[in-house]
């Protein structure tokens, strides 16, 4: 690649473009979260002032159910109100944004400049993808699960810094990054066993794995790779690693065991793979029935250095398949058709001496660890296929939406439509929640939507399982291997698993992508998920006490801020150990949803009862 070609997307349009988008989001998030308060200049029109009183931003917005502002990206302009060009229109530019508001934000001399960072890789991440070809969301509806997987724009609805990715240097954003769609082929190493920690779920053990993973002509290779140097492949283990990580990481922090032949490289495998939403997770394109391949990737990205622990990943299995038994055995869950996509085994390597230099949690021992995860596909049934449910927040540069293409396209009304998805993605939640006191992170990435033949949901499967679910009942009986997902959370945070991370981060940008496309009124959107949530509440009476101790039809619920954590902390925004000691609550919300307290809808999304 010429040097050239790397910064060929950095256009004034593009870049005039990206800048306009991200101040919109960043207008917009701020604003729910009460970092900022926008003045009211006249019906629909608001002002933000900058610190010091010399900026201000005018725009038109629409204040929509749970603080949600929808701002017209295109009505945003920024003016000098001091000085000699007081009056002067300026640019908006993203990182002036920020300074000018650096005291309301928070930030210190600590965290601003690697914020700053975060958010100019975010606009040329984004300019990056205004520069691609568009595809109408008509188009992507109609797609394959890993175009629309490339196909996303946007990232978490709700950061504003959620395309940081610091360490990716522009050529390796070309091959890295999903957006980019770029084959990668996986670096494979023999690690010695005694330096390493593999464990497996039921029916698989390691040799089953490397042989259906790589093949016996790899393995024949990478013997004779090993039988060169005087080595047996029997003696050490395969660890696959992200390209990155070996040239940037690896290659030197581990030279010493590299020279020692602790560790063994021994090239890149013969599949090829293409990156997911969450970056360090590949889908292997080469044989789609294979599995995900998890990594280690020390590249700070919203929040967190994206490693993997050795000592973390070892229970991963275990947690997996307790789950996978745990709704195999629950009737109200089979009926949703929730699955979990399992991770089905774990490898991490221990480097002595960073080990005993660090304490648990430290960056120097998530560098070399991954784990394979079970791919959709062969789950699928004839006439299924899946989508991210990133996807249903996806507008295209027409301002047009891949839900609203879904629904035109599903031949059903859309409020039958969304209460499809709601039986199939929220049912499930709530039922893990009540029944089991067990809570997910089940934003749009970490969900995949298996969609019939015209685009109408029938199930859901939850991936990203062993980091991202917890049990919130202390009395809960769990095997030894699982007891590390056990979380103590007050009583009365527990119920903000639904509130926050499905009602605030996803529904909340679901309903008014709906609306703004004309699909499905806001008022509509929330009567839906209320008839969801009664309906279940009354087809298990046995919980009724729970759903008094928990109400979702509570008039309020608190405002939990995902912003302000990485404005206060932006290597790492939460403690894995204890996720509610970390949470940023400001005042609270009206519960959308409180006013049809044991209301239900027909099947058209109409009120039929009280």
């Amino acid at each position: 690649m010429k040097p050239t070609d790397a910064v060929a997307h950095l256009t004034p349009q593009h870049w005039d473009r990206a800048n306009r988008l991200l101040v919109r989001k960043a207008l917009a998030e701020f604003a729910h979260e009460r970092l900022l308060t926008p003045s009211l200049l006249a019906p629909g029109r608001y002002t933000v002032t900058g610190d010091d009183g010399a900026v201000e931003y005018r725009f038109r917005a629409r204040v929509l159910t749970l603080d949600h502002w929808q701002i017209d990206a295109d009505s945003i302009s920024r003016y000098r109100l001091t000085g000699p060009q007081a009056g002067a229109e300026l640019p908006l530019d993203a990182l002036e944004l920020i300074l000018e508001l650096r005291g309301t934000l928070g930030l210190d001399e600590r965290i601003l400049p690697v914020y700053l960072e975060e958010i100019s890789s975010t606009l040329a991440s984004s300019a990056f993808k205004l520069a691609k070809p568009p595809v109408s969301a008509a188009d992507l509806a109609r797609a394959d699960f890993q175009a629309v997987e490339t196909g996303m724009t946007e990232g978490h609805p709700c950061f504003v810094a959620n395309n940081g990715r610091l360490g990716f240097d522009a050529a390796e954003y070309r091959s890295y990054a999903p957006e980019a769609a770029s084959p990668v082929r996986l670096i494979w190493l023999a690690a010695r066993r005694d330096r390493t920690t593999f464990t497996s779920g039921s029916g698989l053990d390691y040799e089953g794995l490397v042989e259906a993973e790589l093949g016996p002509a790899t393995l024949r290779r990478f013997a004779g790779t090993m039988a060169a140097l005087g080595l047996d492949l029997d003696d050490y283990r395969l660890i696959p690693v992200h390209p990155w990580q070996w040239w940037n990481r690896l290659a030197v922090t581990f030279a010493g065991d590299i020279a020692r032949r602790a560790i063994v490289c021994l090239g890149e495998g013969d599949d090829e793979y293409l990156a997911q939403q969450s970056i360090r997770t590949f889908f292997n394109t080469a044989h789609p029935s294979g599995h995900y391949v998890k990594t280690a990737l020390s590249v700070l990205n919203m929040g967190f250095l994206r490693g993997l622990s050795a000592e973390y990943m070892a229970a991963t299995p275990a947690i997996n398949d307790w789950l996978a038994n745990l709704i195999a055995g629950d009737e109200v869950l089979k009926r949703t058709g929730v699955s979990i996509l399992r991770e089905r085994a774990a490898v991490g390597y221990h480097h002595d001496q960073y080990e005993a230099a660090t304490s648990k949690g430290s960056a120097y021992r998530k560098m070399l660890a991954a784990l394979w995860r079970e791919s959709p596909v062969p789950l699928l049934e004839p006439g299924e296929r899946p989508v991210t449910m990133a996807s249903l927040l996806h507008v295209d540069a027409d301002g047009r939406s891949f839900v609203g293409a879904l629904v035109a396209g599903s031949g059903l009304e859309p409020g039958a439509w969304l209460r499809r998805y709601l039986d199939a993605y929220l049912t499930p939640l709530l039922h893990c929640f009540y029944a089991y006191d067990l809570v997910f992170m089940p934003h749009g990435e970490n969900v995949i939507l298996v969609l019939d033949e015209r685009g109408v949901p029938r199930r859901v499967f939850l991936k990203d399982i062993a980091e991202e679910i917890a049990v919130m009942n202390p009395d809960a009986a769990l095997p030894a291997g699982v007891e590390r997902i056990r979380a103590a959370v007050p009583d009365d945070l527990k119920v903000l698993s639904i509130f926050t991370d499905v009602f605030d981060c996803f529904f909340r940008f679901l309903a008014a992508i709906l609306d703004a496309d004309g699909v499905l009124g806001s008022d509509t959107f929330w009567h839906t998920v209320a008839a969801c949530v009664t309906d279940y509440q009354e087809s298990t009476p046995q919980l009724a006490d729970r759903f008094d101790r928990s109400s979702l039809f509570a008039e309020r619920f608190a405002l939990s801020c995902l912003n302000r954590l990485q404005l206060r902390n932006n290597q790492q925004m939460v403690d894995l150990a204890d996720p509610a000691g970390a949470l940023q609550l400001v005042g609270t919300l009206a519960n959308p949803i409180a006013r049809y307290a044991g209301g239900r809808q027909d099947e058209r999304g109409q009120r039929s009862g009280a």
